[in-house]
């Protein structure tokens, strides 16, 4: 089904779901000894989503759900996790040694970063997400005994709304440079969206904050691909369209509309990272699935 701008979800349905694919992605990749993130398959089993939780605890081989030689599937999705989570994880290490205190986790889902990196004293990690996403993270992991090793703040809001004043309200200081993070969040927006969130972001920030955002699109052959790995996920039980939760139409270059708000960006291309990591890359072909995909993290010089 197609997005509108006042459309509803939870974890285990439309783009919510994603949240609850994306945890067991890194799941599974800390089965893989890839990544290591004890929280991620609790907090999949307790959204319930069959297919997801085999995936995530193992139960569920490549060839059982993937499209040979395709160039998208729930291997390639957890690789692709495990390289991501690496690379933000860094970010926020590199962003620590800074001298960074404040964090903000946009759209943060499943994400247990509050809980499972090594915080400096005195860092605060806002968590921004719709409130049922907040409450069921929160109610789940203190249901297994896991405390956070930063002070979190959760600001239980949709991004749809103002969110930058519930931001405020929860303590937030726009006197203080700020690690951001939009991770798997950008492609679901609209394309003006995508926009009024980065000018928000950029509209909060102290100089010298920094961010970090993952670059990708589910239309076109990106979205092609990505619709047809479901259909075999759906052979198994998971009915959603990946292809279908994003909005068509062109959008502003996300590290070009940055760097025209004084940020300094550097990309990192999808085949890069896999690259880096070892990990197998993506086709080459420019006009390939994923080809555009890439990261960006950027740090804010404001001018005087």
């Amino acid at each position: 089904m197609a997005r509108t701008d006042d459309d509803t979800w939870d974890l285990a349905t439309s783009v919510g779901a994603t949240a609850t694919m994306v945890a067991a992605g890194r799941a599974r990749a800390t089965r893989d000894a890839l990544i290591d993130d004890p929280f991620a398959e609790p907090l999949v089993r307790a959204v319930g989503v069959d297919f997801l939780t085999r995936w995530a605890a193992g139960e569920l081989d490549t060839d059982d759900v993937d499209v040979p030689g395709a160039p998208w599937g729930m291997q390639r999705m957890t690789d692709m996790l495990a390289a991501r989570t690496r690379y933000i994880d860094a970010f926020f290490a590199e962003a620590q040694d800074a001298g960074i205190r404040q964090v903000v986790i946009l759209a943060s889902g499943l994400d247990a970063r509050a809980y499972r990196l090594p915080w400096a004293p005195g860092a605060t990690v806002y968590e921004i997400d719709q409130p049922e996403v907040i409450e069921f993270k929160t109610v789940t992991l203190a249901d297994l005994g896991a405390a956070p090793t930063a002070q979190v703040r959760p600001v239980p809001i949709d991004l749809r709304h103002d969110w930058s004043t519930a931001l405020r309200r929860s303590g937030f200081d726009t006197g203080h440079p700020t690690a951001w993070a939009a991770e798997g969040l950008l492609g679901f927006l609209p394309a003006e969206a995508q926009d009024r969130l980065l000018d928000q972001v950029t509209d909060l920030s102290a100089d010298g904050s920094r961010l970090v955002a993952e670059v990708f699109f589910n239309t076109g052959p990106t979205g092609d691909a990505l619709n047809a790995a479901s259909e075999k996920w759906r052979a198994n039980g998971l009915d959603i369209a990946l292809g279908d939760l994003g909005f068509p139409g062109e959008r502003n270059d996300v590290a070009d509309y940055l760097a025209e708000r004084g940020w300094r960006p550097v990309r990192t291309t999808l085949n890069q990272l896999l690259g880096d990591n070892g990990l197998p890359l993506q086709s080459g072909d420019p006009d390939a699935p994923f080809a555009r995909n890439y990261y960006c993290t950027a740090v804010l010089h404001r001018a005087g």
